[in-house]
């Protein structure tokens, strides 16, 4: 493990919240590998075009997000690491609002364009349904 792998996997986590609240969907490989899976409320998609799409289905322009991901617990192991997060997301359209808290389970590979995402895992905990 490198000494800063634990600060550049927490950026790279941070990047993803960004990523799915700026709507940033067609910079994806810029946080994931070519070959990520993800296993969301929102469904399971394997390979990064098929993830963004999903991503970008799942966060429409019209709904303002903002993704807190706190809590990191990193494990590093050569070029493979798990992020395990607690994570709150907030779902604001013109008409209601949806919270969630949420567990992240994530995996990230490091590849020549540094860390990157190669599974993203959320499970439910709790839901504060549309008001």
């Amino acid at each position: 493990m490198a000494q800063n792998d634990p600060a550049l996997l927490i950026d790279l986590v941070t990047r993803l919240g960004r990523w799915l609240d700026e709507k940033r969907f067609d910079e994806a490989r810029t946080v994931f590998t070519e070959d990520a899976t993800a296993d969301t409320v929102g469904g399971s998609v394997r390979g990064i075009d098929a993830l963004a799409a999903q991503a970008r289905r799942n966060h429409p322009a019209d709904v303002a997000t903002q993704h807190f991901i706190t809590n990191p617990l990193i494990e590093v192991d050569g070029d493979r690491a798990t992020i395990d997060a607690n994570l709150l997301v907030v779902f604001a359209s013109p008409t209601d609002r949806r919270v969630l808290g949420e567990r992240y389970r994530l995996e990230a590979a490091r590849t020549p364009d540094g860390w990157r995402l190669c599974r993203v895992a959320a499970q439910v905990i709790w839901e504060v349904p549309s008001v």
